[in-house]
C-alpha cells in the first residue's frame, strides 16, 4: 500500500507540446522521445499532395501523411515496423504512390468513424511515446497570396510557383482547433515550434485561431527551432530573424521567448549540393534576433545523414530540456 508522501517523491514529468509538420518535426521527435518528458505533437492537416492528397479527396478524410511521419518517429517498435509504416507502393493499379502507413490510417478512420480515434488506436498499436493530435478535425486548405497579387491554392503547389509569398491563410479562415490540443497547450511546461517549412508546415498551425490564442495565453516558455537551410520557393534568402518576423506578421504579435539556431560551419561539398537546389544556410543575424527580445541559443546542432542535413535530434532535445529545467529552477528560486 503506497505511503502518504510517496507521490511527492516522484517528480512530475515535464510536458512538452511540439507544433509543426513535415520532416523537420519528425526528426526532432526522434530525439525527444528518449528524454524523460511527456510529448504532445500537434500536427498540421493542410497537406494536399501525393498519397495524402489522394486519400483526402477520395475518402473525404484528413490528410494522414504528416501524422504518419510523427507516429513513426515516436513509435517504440522494431525497425521493420517503421519500414512497413513508411513503405510506398511503386506498382499496382490504384496502389502506386500510396504509402502503407497512410492506408492504415485510412482503414482505422473507416473502422472507427473518427480520425482522432484512428490516430489514438494506431498509436497504441505502435507503442507511441506521447500523444499525436491533428491541429483541427476540419478539412483545411492552405492558400498563398503572392507579392504579385495572385493566389495559389494548396500546400503542395505553393513552393512550385517560383513567386515570392506575401502571406498565407486558411480556407476556411475560422477553422476550429481540436479541444485535446488546447488542453495539452494549457498543461504544457514548454511549447516548441519547428523545425519545418515555415509557410506550409508551421504557419498552418498558428493560423488556427483558437490554437494560437491558447499558445499566446500559455505561461509556458515558447521556443522556435529555426531551420538550418532556406527552402526554395518558400524562404529564399531568409535570415533567422526573417523567419520570426513572418510568424509575427501572420499572428499580429510577438509570442516567442527563445530561438535555437545552428552555429556549425557546414562543409563545402554539402553547401554545393544544396546550392544546386537553390538552398543556402539560414544566417543567424544575432543583433536583429536580440532586438526582437529573443533569448538566442546558437550551437552546432546538425548532422549529415543519407545525403541530407538534419538537426541532430539528440543534441537539440538535450539542449531544449536543459533550457526548460534551468528556467524552472530560476523561477523556483525567484518564488522562494
Amino acid at each position: 500500500m503506497p505511503t502518504k508522501g510517496m507521490g511527492r517523491l516522484q517528480a512530475r514529468q515535464l510536458r512538452l507540446v511540439v507544433i509543426g509538420g513535415g520532416t523537420g518535426l519528425s526528426v526532432l521527435l526522434r530525439g525527444l522521445k528518449h528524454e524523460p518528458v511527456h510529448i504532445t505533437a500537434i500536427v498540421t492537416v493542410a497537406d494536399d499532395g501525393g498519397s495524402s492528397g489522394r486519400l483526402r479527396e477520395e475518402m473525404d478524410m484528413l490528410p494522414p501523411g504528416d501524422i504518419r511521419n510523427v507516429l513513426t518517429a515516436l513509435a517504440d517498435t522494431e525497425p521493420l515496423m517503421e519500414k512497413v509504416m513508411q513503405y510506398r507502393f511503386s506498382t499496382g493499379t490504384g496502389l502506386a504512390g500510396h504509402n502503407l502507413g497512410n492506408l492504415l490510417l485510412a482503414a482505422m478512420n473507416e473502422i472507427t468513424g473518427d480520425f482522432v480515434t484512428a490516430v489514438k488506436t494506431l498509436s497504441g498499436v505502435l507503442a507511441v511515446r506521447g500523444d499525436v493530435l491533428p491541429a483541427s478535425t476540419q478539412s483545411i486548405r492552405l492558400v498563398a497570396e503572392m507579392t504579385d497579387g495572385s493566389l495559389v491554392m494548396g500546400e503542395s503547389q505553393i513552393p512550385l510557383t517560383g513567386k515570392e509569398i506575401k502571406r498565407v491563410f486558411l480556407d476556411p479562415e475560422d477553422a476550429v482547433p481540436l479541444s485535446d490540443a488546447l488542453a495539452a497547450i494549457a498543461e504544457a511546461d514548454a511549447i516548441l515550434i519547428g523545425p519545418g517549412s515555415l509557410y506550409t508546415s508551421i504557419l498552418p498551425n498558428l493560423l488556427v485561431r483558437g490554437l494560437f490564442e491558447a499558445i499566446k495565453s500559455s505561461a509556458a516558455p515558447k521556443f522556435y527551432i529555426c531551420n538550418v537551410m532556406t527552402q526554395p520557393g518558400e524562404t529564399d534568402g531568409f535570415t533567422a530573424s526573417r523567419h520570426v518576423n513572418v510568424m509575427y506578421e501572420h499572428v499580429n504579435e510577438p509570442f516567442l521567448d527563445t530561438i535555437i539556431v545552428n552555429s556549425a560551419e557546414l562543409p563545402g561539398h554539402v553547401l554545393e549540393k544544396y546550392a544546386e537546389k537553390g538552398a543556402a544556410p539560414v544566417p543567424c543575424d544575432l543583433k536583429k534576433l536580440r532586438q526582437l527580445g529573443l533569448h538566442v541559443v546558437a550551437k552546432p546542432l546538425v548532422t549529415f545523414e543519407d545525403g541530407y542535413l538534419r538537426h541532430d535530434a539528440l543534441a537539440v532535445s538535450k539542449q531544449v530540456v536543459a533550457l526548460i529545467k534551468r528556467r524552472r529552477k530560476v523561477l523556483k528560486i525567484e518564488k522562494e
